[in-house]
């Protein structure tokens, strides 16, 4: 294993660097990804490109419109944030569900992201929270809708010259409920099976918005919007979750590995999003 280590203390060298290198570079965050994948010779860079001299690329800022993430916010601060906490807990509920401390301590938001692992719990949140991603290159920068960025296994809509620099996350609707569902085939640490994000906005006993992610079981996170839509409007009774539930697991490709077939992805979908609706149903905030 051999290759140049640059780290660039400022963002526009960071930049030059990718844009000197291309393909040949890969950027280094917390290093729990790409460490790995050096080691199983799974990548072989000619640059590593370290950005953790960067200064100001580590923050949650709140806005009124809701908040904003640097690419190298570790996923334990995203999960001990108050901020996150009160406004987004799903996001601080997925970002806990990640491997153990260690891990959390060290993985940032834009190295898990930028790494598009299938198995992964804070995309799905994100997911149905309808986040942003600013890419910046010495081109400009351009904001992509997370369901844009995560284009299939490991493949993003990263340009090689391009780095993560926001994440935007908007304000949810005023007392939206919300969960986080990892089901785990294997030990407590291990990655999820299955996974479901759930929010939904509720008037008396009616439904007026809801947004499911479901991760982990294919290629990328999905949304099934034309799903989501059946509750918009109703009241959220045992048919319809069981509408819902079998829309997403009968349209959803999903995927073979060690943690399960894709069949049994298919079941666990369905009953995790009937779970994941029985609680915003039941009152889970």
């Amino acid at each position: 294993m051999s290759f140049e280590l640059l780290q660039p203390d400022s963002l526009p060298g960071a930049l030059k660097a990718l844009a000197q290198h291309g393909d040949e570079a890969k950027v280094l965050a917390g290093g729990t990804a790409i460490v790995l994948m050096l080691q199983q010779k799974l990548i072989a860079p000619t640059v590593l490109v370290s950005v953790g001299r960067i200064p100001d690329l580590a923050y949650i800022r709140s806005e009124p419109d809701g908040i904003h993430v640097g690419p190298l916010t570790t996923l334990r601060d995203m999960e001990r944030s108050l901020v996150i906490q009160t406004h987004f807990p799903l996001l601080a509920q997925a970002s806990g569900e990640v491997g153990n401390i260690r891990v959390r301590n060290q993985a940032t938001l834009g190295g898990n992201l930028a790494e598009a692992d299938y198995a992964s719990d804070p995309p799905t949140a994100l997911l149905a929270l309808g986040t942003q991603v600013t890419a910046t290159s010495l081109r400009g920068e351009r904001t992509i809708p997370l369901e844009d960025f995560l284009i299939g296994f490991y493949t993003t809509d990263l340009e090689p010259d391009e780095l993560i620099t926001d994440v935007f996350i908007p304000a949810s609707a005023p007392g939206s409920r919300t969960t986080y569902l990892k089901y785990r085939s294997r030990s407590s640490e291990d990655r999820p099976c299955a996974c479901v994000a759930a929010i939904a906005a509720f008037e008396a006993e009616t439904c007026t918005d809801l947004r499911v992610a479901v991760g982990a079981a294919s290629e990328v996170p999905q949304r099934l919007p034309a799903v989501e839509n059946l509750a918009r409007g109703q009241a959220l009774t045992d048919e319809l979750i069981g509408e819902i539930a079998a829309g997403y697991a009968d349209n959803i490709d999903t995927l073979e590995d060690i943690r399960g077939s894709a069949w049994y992805r298919t079941q666990m979908i369905r009953i995790h999003v009937v779970r994941a609706l029985e609680e915003l149903r039941n009152g889970r905030r």
